[in-house]
């Protein structure tokens, strides 16, 4: 009989993709509802806002007998009623709090932005709470910081030191003391006024002088979190590797790190929540990049792209609605290269867009 595992969170298909994969029987509770997303489940339900999010579980759990719960963005501080695959949410806490996470670095003296007292331009703006980066603005004047403030509507905030390079993250799996990375990725940032700092992708491996340094210092951070399973550290690459954050979560590189390594992350994550890392840190066989595409204006999914789903994946379904500056779908890329793999990935947006009309 398999193992049962519930998988909730914001967005949830990759990971229920690899649970699937790994052999496990997947339910999961997800606001987006993709079609791909029920290739791999046994059952899903949705969820419109977050607040709502409690509900769907407890329903989850009411009608299923499942064995674990992972829980991605958005769940990660809940507690579902079942034991929890991952890091508990007591723990957890610290890296949902980009202040407390600020303090984090600072105790372990990993190179992190410095925070910048009020009135001090330019500067790094965050909301305390959040993933996915797209609220994040670098701001050089106090109007541009009021403007911000009123914009999102958001009571807490942290400001930081602008640090410049390359956006990259390492992905790590860790049993709460001792952490190895798995992939070492670029990430693919939106760059548009509205969500600069947005995420829309990723490239692993990242080949880069100092990748090396940036995965030492991963592996101490990760270690130190005493988060259970797969995390993300986020870094910008300039004069050093900056730490920026942990993502004490699957994280969106899941695609890119798989399909170049050939591991099953899951199993990874299941394997550290039970005591087991890898001995070594894994070797790419090749290179993998994922690319979001975002709706230029408001648009209805006329095409069924379940037919594209060897090369994309978060699917909608066909008469979807997406209003302008929304996900549509991601597009794969991939080739023993990073050349290949890039000119793979443009044949395959062409292929997307042609079809989609």
């Amino acid at each position: 009989m398999k193992t049962s595992v519930l998988v909730a969170g914001f967005a949830t298909r990759h990971v229920a993709m690899s649970a699937y994969h790994a052999g496990f029987e997947v339910y999961a509770v997800d606001h987006f509802q993709d079609q791909d997303l029920s290739w791999y489940t046994r059952e899903s339900a949705g969820f419109e806002e977050l607040r709502d999010l409690p509900g769907a579980i407890a329903e989850m759990l009411a009608n299923h007998s499942v064995d674990y719960a992972v829980l991605t963005s958005g769940a990660e501080s809940m507690q579902p009623g079942v034991p929890i695959c991952g890091t508990a949410p007591g723990k957890i806490q610290r890296f949902l709090d980009k202040l407390a996470m600020q303090n984090f670095f600072e105790e372990l003296e990993v190179p992190t932005p410095a925070l910048r007292p009020p009135g001090v331009f330019p500067a790094m703006i965050k909301p305390r709470e959040g993933s996915g980066g797209w609220r994040n603005k670098v701001v050089h004047t106090l109007q541009e910081q009021k403007d911000w403030e009123e914009f999102f509507e958001y009571p807490g905030f942290i400001t930081q030191e602008v640090v410049h390079g390359l956006p990259a993250s390492v992905c790590c799996v860790s049993d709460g003391g001792r952490a190895r990375a798995v992939a070492v990725n670029e990430q693919v940032l939106r760059g548009e006024e509205s969500a600069a700092f947005g995420y829309s992708g990723s490239i692993t491996p990242l080949d880069h002088p100092l990748a090396s340094v940036m995965t030492d210092l991963a592996e101490k951070v990760a270690g130190a979190s005493g988060c259970i399973g797969t995390l993300g550290i986020d870094f910008v690459l300039g004069d050093r590797p900056w730490v920026i954050e942990v993502n004490p979560r699957f994280q969106a590189t899941l695609d890119t790190v798989e399909r170049a390594t050939g591991l099953n992350l899951f199993s990874l994550h299941a394997d550290a929540c039970r005591g087991r890392i890898p001995a070594q840190r894994p070797k790419a066989s090749g290179v993998a990049v994922r690319k979001i595409l975002f709706a230029e204006h408001d648009i209805v999914i006329t095409a069924d792209l379940a037919k594209m789903g060897s090369i994309v994946a978060d699917i909608p379904y066909a008469g979807t609605e997406v209003e302008e500056g929304r996900a549509i779908v991601s597009v794969l890329g991939w080739g023993k290269n990073r050349e290949d793999a890039m000119s793979t990935l443009d044949k395959h947006i062409s292929a997307v867009r042609q079809y989609m009309g």
